[in-house]
């Protein structure tokens, strides 16, 4: 039986580029609710489903970086 890759080995750019075409997955199907709630209401639950989808994912990423702050000198955020 196959096993899952637990490990990846991406870089940046790999995370920086999922993070936008998720984005644009994101707008996309916002604009489709949006044309599908004056046409086809009955599709919106599936469509609220998969952005749902896309902004957890979104969420899980973030929540695995690690974001700097430096440990000398006073810290000012922005």
């Amino acid at each position: 039986m196959p096993h899952f890759n637990r490990s990846f080995e991406l870089t940046i750019a790999d995370i920086d580029l999922i993070e936008s075409s998720l984005r644009e997955t994101g707008r996309a199907l916002a604009d489709a609710r949006i044309d599908a709630a004056a046409s086809d209401p009955a599709g919106l639950p599936d469509l609220d489903a998969r952005i749902r989808r896309v902004n957890k994912l979104l969420g899980r990423l973030h929540n695995q970086k690690t974001f700097f702050r430096p440990t000398a000198g006073t810290y000012v955020g922005g």
